[in-house]
């Protein structure tokens, strides 16, 4: 069999390998605890779940246009007014299969071939590989001094004449960490004097903690929408826990709206109408969801962060928002793809190696679980890892040895 130069290169996702790992140990019994999984546990809002069976009801499942249905869209467009403070029409707006293929269309729609995307280190795993998958060329900026955020010199020293696309994700998945507003500010003003895309990828921007606030991109700039070179994309599967109903958005100029609409229709052709009336549901439902999620994971945040800053060895930047946390564990191992095999072979825990990440040595760490298994989690990594921890633990009925340190 023979298969493309391209296709051969890109390599399997590893927070999706991971998943199927765990269903896999679970099947078999296993008392496996998933700490690499950005899905939490709450169930989709009733507003949501109503609005699809009404649609359903109806029997009438069929084409939509291309870029969303115009109810959706007139959703998102209120969205942006009351979140973003930018007025915008459904003309600006495309409703995609999630977020993923958001950006993926996105970056089809901009870039040609040899062009350059920065990307700020740690990043979200698809954005380098989506990256080449349109020929383009990822450029990974990592901050020098051992934070999660890169200095604006560093963005500097990345540019050059190729530079058509910078991504931010704030907050930031796997880190947590959000953007600061004067680095966000002096971005905008980069890439509106520079003419280069500002991708501003909001998925968790209202699943933050202590009262922050991650910075939006348009309030520096002066252009309207069609002028701008800021566009963001956002989506119901994180902020409302509706990971599966695959619905995503992108607001952006009506030039690049209209031509990634033919992509989309000439690839997926729509998006389900059943998936886009939960959408419109849950955008225009009472958003309790949101906060009662958001306040969850705080909870869960707060119980990480103290069991983590009592592991011996292990160096933690507390997150700021999102589902999860990247702490260094090179103290014990600086192979982070090891050290991640070996925790789930001997402790049987889920972790996804930083180096997925562009952070090697780190792992990440979802709380978007529950508090016990964030507890007994960090607990089996510890027993794992730690020498001066218990030399025995259960792991499910199993009583269990260390016996490798």
């Amino acid at each position: 069999m023979s298969v493309s130069k391209l296709a051969g290169s890109i390599p399997e996702s590893p927070t999706l390998r991971l998943n199927e790992e765990a269903a896999r140990l679970r099947e078999r019994g296993e008392a496996v605890i998933h700490l690499g999984a950005g899905e939490p546990k709450n169930k989709a809002p009733i507003s949501a779940i109503l609005s699809a069976a009404a649609k359903l009801n109806t029997g009438d499942i069929k084409y939509t246009p291309a870029d969303g249905i115009s109810s959706l869209k007139k959703a998102v467009v209120r969205y942006t007014e009351e979140n973003y403070d930018r007025i915008v029409t459904p003309d600006n707006v495309i409703i995609s299969q999630g977020a993923k293929q958001a950006l993926f269309n996105l970056l089809y729609t901009l870039l040609n071939p040899q062009d350059e995307v920065i990307i700020f280190a740690p990043y979200w795993v698809s954005y380098p590989e989506m990256v080449k998958m349109v020929y383009g060329v990822p450029v990974i900026v990592t901050p020098g001094d051992g934070s999660f955020i890169p200095t604006m010199e560093d963005v500097k020293e990345a540019l050059s004449s190729y530079t058509k696309v910078i991504v931010v994700n704030s907050p930031n998945n796997p880190s947590g960490a959000i953007y600061p507003e004067s680095f966000i500010a002096e971005l905008v003003e980069l890439c509106e004097r520079k003419g280069i895309y500002l991708i501003m990828d909001d998925i968790y921007n209202k699943l933050v903690f202590e009262g922050k606030k991650s910075p939006i991109a348009y309030k520096y700039t002066t252009k309207d929408i069609d002028a701008t070179h800021v566009i963001t994309i956002n989506g119901i599967s994180k902020l409302y826990g509706m990971t599966g109903f695959r619905i995503g958005w992108t607001v952006a100029s009506r030039q690049i709206v209209s031509v990634m609409t033919n992509v989309q229709g000439q690839t997926s052709t729509c998006t389900s109408i059943l998936l886009q009336a939960a959408a419109e549901g849950a955008l225009t439902g009472i958003q309790n969801a949101v906060e009662t999620l958001r306040l969850t994971l705080e909870n869960n945040r707060r119980v990480m962060v103290q069991e983590l800053q009592s592991f011996n060895g292990v160096k933690l930047i507390p997150p700021d928002g999102t589902y999860y946390c990247l702490p260094d564990f090179r103290a014990y191992n600086g192979n982070s793809v090891a050290l991640s095999d070996f925790l789930l072979k001997k402790a049987l825990v889920v972790t996804v190696p930083g180096k997925e990440f562009g952070m090697d040595g780190h792992l990440r760490l979802s709380y978007a679980t529950t508090v016990k298994d964030v507890k007994q989690g960090i607990e089996r990594i510890k027993w794992a890892l730690d020498p001066s921890s218990p030399n025995e633990i259960y792991i499910g009925e199993r009583k269990m040895v260390r016996d490798w340190l």
